[in-house]
This record gives structure tokens, sequence and C-alpha cells, in this order.
């Protein structure tokens, strides 16, 4: 029965080509790992960069969109909640990272709808 076992494992396996660098080896999933960064992680990290660098930027009367389609005017600045006056006597308050972006220009954060 184990010679058996071994006789599978050194098929599956196979046995090492002589004199192949075994960094040699690495290299196909070292491309993977950086076509993989460069391609998702480091667009999304300059994405959020400039979303983060929008909300800290917020002051009274930016025209904005929330991520839920609310459309208004910049009130208040709190440290987690911007108020918006979406009509006339009507103020909601609402949580700064749903702001969106501002109004008539391409949205930075993704929406729910």
């Amino acid at each position: 029965m184990s010679d058996r076992v071994n006789q599978f494992v050194v098929a599956m396996g196979g046995a090492p080509a002589p004199g192949v660098n075994p960094y040699v080896q690495l290299l196909p999933i070292a491309a993977v790992f950086a076509i993989f960064y460069f391609i998702i992680l480091l667009p999304t990290k300059q994405k959020q960069k400039k979303l983060d660098a929008f909300l800290a930027a917020l002051k009274v009367g930016d025209r904005v969109v929330t991520t839920g389609g609310i459309y208004g005017s910049v009130t208040k600045v709190g440290d987690e909640s911007v108020q918006l006056q979406v009509a006339n006597n009507v103020r909601i308050e609402v949580a700064k990272a749903s702001i969106g972006g501002y109004q008539g220009q391409e949205q930075l954060a993704e929406g729910n709808s």
C-alpha cells in the first residue's frame, strides 16, 4: 500500500528539472501578485485618497449629491456628519461618508443605487 502511495505522489508532483533555479519557479507567482497590485489595489488606494481629500475639503455652501441620490447644499459640516439643505427650510443630517461628490460632476464614491 505504501509503495502505491509513493508512486502516486511521485507521479502527481513530478521530479524537479535538474539545474533549474528554485527562484525562477517563483517568477510566475510574483508576476500575478504584481499584476493584481497594479490593476486592482493601486487604483483603489488612489480613489480612496481622492475621496478622503474631497470629504476633508467640504465647506458650507458646497452643492453636493449623496450616494443615495439626495441633492443639497451644505449648511453645516461636523466631524462625522454633514447638514444638507434640500429645500426651503428643509435640512437633513447625513453621514459625511455618504457624500458622493459635487453636483454636476462625476461621483467619487460608489452609490447604492
